[in-house]
């Protein structure tokens, strides 16, 4: 996609025309059409129209025998286009098309005029309209061009109309060498809210030292449009990425308990965002005031009008202005937990009744969730059945099932290889109290019956962990001075069994000296008495609410959402459209921008989903924040370096795709390094046509200029750190673009299509634990309570009503594919199919994508691969490329799009 400079000043998001005066800001609004025609033809007495003809011609003179041109531009209606362009406005471009002069099309040579050395006068000509069928209407031109002009480079477009266009490309045509195209896929503003014109290059990609003479102006100053100068408010209208701190998450405006850090910083390192330029806030003028729309994005980042119906406005809107707050209204007590585990089925059976206004329009928008509507006019919120649910009720008890998500379930990035023994905290003991783990040998090797030593069990790699100790174990305290949650440290210890299946072994959990009473930790096993079976059902549920937020915020946000906007800020800044990394970059990035703003606005906001839902509440963005500052780098951030990193694969050099697994059967990393190898194969091709010499890749100041800029502005926090790879070679370049490609498309694909079936029914996956441990310096009033009613304590250590249907509303809408979906490796781009070497590199590229899929399907048919399908289990299919719209469970797009 080619990319706009400026557009008209309505916000698209709200999909309501703003109304304001237009005219050029003079004139009665009740002028006579008449009027309006005469005044018209006053100002436009020099140009050459022709009423009764097809054809405009340019306005120029030549001295040689001319070219005659058609210029085909297709432009697609859209739903905010049609809502915006009402009103007096809209019979004055209806003049304009009856004139034959919606747009002005410039022609750019790539030649300089060999006398001047200057650009060459560019050759105009109107565009008229000449047909309109479904979405798109057509407009086309016919324009002179002089033998002598050189090759076509560029397309600038000016839009006579009063509102903006969605451009879809144009189309050169009667050229000696046969036509040219120009992909657009970009709003073009009017005119008349901005004078500077669009500038669309053809789709042959240029390196800048290979940029022809007559474009090399073009190309350096759309790059200084796309900067802006870091000043002012930015308007809906506006196309500029530039970078700023997380200061928005916080509403001390409305509410000074709504204050929140700055995430950006030494105090609280953090990837940059976006620049808005919105007011600070009265009381706390380093924050940002918050806006009832969706913060700014550049204009093409926004969603199409496919994507904006089935997802973000209208369904995203809905569920928090609409049946969120209706929910609570239905449930009159935000803390009310469940009665019984049979309550939690009624949400999938009987549903919740809601008073909703507007109820046609929610169940249209909402058809998953807004099932009926009752006979005294209450709609009913009824939940789909999670596929994990129809497969097996009782999936979320078993220990087995626990297991076996660490490798395919929707967090296969949090289990690790134990290395060392015996286990030890690093955080100061003075501080958090005695560092060595209370899980001992003689505890594990009592789990393991004997079957080996906890030494050779190490040694011969069967020992994994969830480590989530040290990293939860400073909010502690913190997060226990809130009402309605909890927190300790945790560790959960796993064993490999001979078929390469996961065996549950111990759970820790500690608190750290607090209150004046010492450090507390204690060790849970699974068991074969009453009591200590219901203590480990709730030990997992502390367990499982911990890898929810780390599957959340870590795994999925901050490494693929938060991580990758500056990569997007960089690219758009630093690489021309016509360089071949931007085209070869920027389908992976579609979406993404306003996908962010989505969540800033709703999700990690003070008070969004994630505070009021998960267990460290008003402190899970600083914890987001440490677990950038410790664990974060960009060279693990590939699937080899990550498998590596966390002991869960080794190199070796003799096995498929060089490496070898800890755990042969990991559905997660066996179908992530088909798709890995593939993806790099493509860059691979790619680079190495575009750079067949070492020297293009450091001699590129475009490329230079944004790696620079994504390591020192982008995430300026880590600016300084030996990790961040150098771009001399190809093969730097293929290895940092493989991975961004990777993050943008295996790893975000593998983190979040699975949500809603694991977490929609969320005893399997609670993100909040509410209560303390029994065992935990309980009264003997609480003991007994425990030994009563322990189904009780659990559901109360549970999500409660209210916090369970509203994430599994979210869970549901980012767990759904737009009818629009891009899929990686599906669709050829415009600048790939023009060049015949990257055309056939991509058609072999999209190959490997089908046979990965019919690679997933043996593979889940495959009775020996016992974590991938068996008995109650839904086969692995996250990484499947290719999927239908919907909650599917499968399907990779391009990018970070939901």
């Amino acid at each position: 996609m080619l990319k706009p400079q400026v557009y008209q000043s309505y916000s698209s998001k709200t999909l309501l025309p703003l109304q304001k005066p237009f005219l050029n800001g003079t004139g009665p609004f009740s002028l006579p059409v008449a009027s309006r025609l005469s005044s018209f033809n006053k100002t436009c007495k020099n140009v050459k129209v022709g009423f009764f003809s097809t054809n405009i011609e340019a306005a120029f003179s030549f001295t040689q025998k001319a070219v005659g041109v058609k210029a085909t531009v297709t432009v697609k209606q859209t739903v905010t286009g049609s809502l915006a362009n009402l009103g007096i406005s809209r019979g004055l471009d209806d003049i304009q098309d009856l004139l034959g002069r919606t747009l002005l099309l410039e022609l750019v040579s790539t030649d300089l005029d060999p006398k001047t050395g200057l650009e060459k006068e560019r050759i105009k000509g109107y565009a008229r309209q000449v047909s309109k069928e479904d979405e798109e209407v057509k407009h086309e031109a016919k324009i002179e061009v002089p033998a002598d002009f050189g090759e076509i480079g560029a397309v600038v477009v000016e839009n006579e109309h009063h509102k903006e266009m969605f451009v879809q490309d144009i189309v050169l045509d009667g050229l000696k060498n046969g036509p040219v195209n120009v992909n657009c896929v970009s709003w073009v503003h009017s005119k008349y809210d901005n004078p500077q014109k669009r500038v669309f290059f053809t789709d042959k990609s240029y390196l800048p030292s290979e940029t022809p003479s007559g474009l090399k102006k073009l190309r350096r100053g759309e790059l200084e449009l796309l900067r802006g100068d870091g000043q002012g408010e930015r308007k809906s209208f506006d196309r500029i990425y530039d970078y700023d701190v997380y200061n928005d998450l916080g509403d001390p405006d409305n509410d000074l308990s709504k204050k929140r850090p700055i995430l950006g910083g030494k105090e609280f390192p953090y990837p940059r965002r976006c620049r808005t330029g919105r007011p600070q806030c009265d009381p706390d003028p380093i924050s940002e005031k918050r806006t009832t729309i969706l913060p700014y994005v550049p204009r093409d980042e926004v969603f199409s009008d496919v994507k904006l119906l089935t997802f973000s406005t209208n369904y995203l809107y809905c569920l928090l202005h609409g049946m969120i707050p209706s929910l609570e209204s239905a449930i009159v007590d935000a803390n009310v937990g469940f009665p019984s585990l049979a309550a939690i089925e009624e949400l999938f059976n009987e549903g919740i009744n809601l008073p909703l206004q507007g109820k046609g329009f929610l169940k249209s928008v909402m058809p998953r969730l807004i099932k009926t509507i009752t006979d005294g006019g209450d709609s009913v919120l009824r939940f789909e059945t999670p596929p994990t649910v129809h497969k097996d009720k009782l999936f979320w008890y078993r220990d087995e099932e626990f297991a076996r998500q660490t490798l395919a379930g929707c967090n296969p990035y949090g289990i690790r290889l134990v290395t060392e023994w015996p286990l030890k905290s690093k955080l100061d003991p003075k501080v958090y109290g005695p560092a060595e783990s209370a899980i001992t040998k003689d505890l594990i090797e009592r789990q393991i019956k004997g079957y080996m030593t906890v030494d050779k069990a190490i040694k011969e790699k069967k020992l994994f962990i969830l480590d989530y100790h040290d990293w939860l174990l400073p909010y502690v305290q913190k997060v226990r001075e809130l009402e309605g949650t909890t927190l300790y440290g945790s560790r959960t210890l796993f064993f490999l069994n001979p078929d390469e299946t996961l065996r549950p072994l111990a759970i820790e959990l500690t608190r750290p000296p607090m209150d004046g009473k010492p450090q507390w930790k204690e060790v849970y096993t699974p068991s074969w008495n009453s009591t200590d079976v219901w203590l480990w059902r709730l030990a997992k549920a502390h367990v499982l609410a911990h890898d929810s937020y780390h599957h959340q915020l870590v795994s999925h946000w901050l490494r693929t959402h938060c991580c990758t906007e500056p990569y997007i800020l960089a690219a758009n800044r630093q690489l021309s459209e016509m360089h071949p990394i931007y085209r070869l970059l920027h389908p992976h990035f579609r979406y993404t921008m306003e996908t962010n703003a989505l969540g800033r606005q709703f999700l990690i906001n003070a008070d969004g989903i994630i505070e009021s839902s998960f267990t460290p509440s008003k402190y899970s963005m600083e914890l987001n924040s440490l677990a950038y500052d410790q664990e974060w780098r960009f060279d693990n951030q590939g699937l080899p370096a990550d498998l590596i990193s966390r002991g869960m694969a080794t190199e070796d050099p003799t096995a498929p795709h060089g490496l070898r697994l800890a755990i042969k059967d990991y559905p997660f990393a066996n179908d992530g390094l088909i798709l890995w190898d593939a993806i790099k194969q493509w860059i691979s091709e790619y680079v190495t046509y575009y750079y067949p010499k070492a020297s293009l890749v450091e001699s590129d100041e475009e490329l230079q200029a944004w790696w620079t800029e994504v390591r020192t502005v982008g995430h300026i926090d880590k600016k300084d750190e030996p990790w961040w790879p150098v771009l001399k070679t190809p093969q730097d370049l293929i290895d940092t673009l493989t991975t961004i490609v990777w993050v943008c498309s295996g790893h975000h694909a593998s983190v979040n299509f699975g949500q809603y079936a694991y977490a929609g029914y969320f005893p399997n996956r609670p993100t909040i634990a509410r209560t303390k441990m029994p065992t935990e310096d309980s009264t003997e009033e609480e003991w007994k309570f425990f030994l009563d009613n322990p189904e009780a304590v659990l559901l109360e250590c549970f999500p409660s009503q209210m916090q369970a249907a509203r994430v599994m509303a979210v869970w549901d809408v980012l767990s759904s594919h737009s009818p629009d979906e891009e899929y990686i490796g599906e669709k050829v781009e415009p600048s790939w199919a023009e060049n015949p070497v990257i055309k056939a590199a991509f058609e072999r590229f999209n190959g490997k994508l089908k046979e990965l899929g019919r690679i997933v399907d043996e593979r889940n048919a495959e009775t020996n691969l016992k974590n991938r399908r068996g008995a109650g289990i839904v086969p692995y299919e996250f990484l499947k490329p290719f999927s239908e719209p919907g909650v599917t469970g499968k399907g990779v797009p391009n990018s970070i799009s939901i």
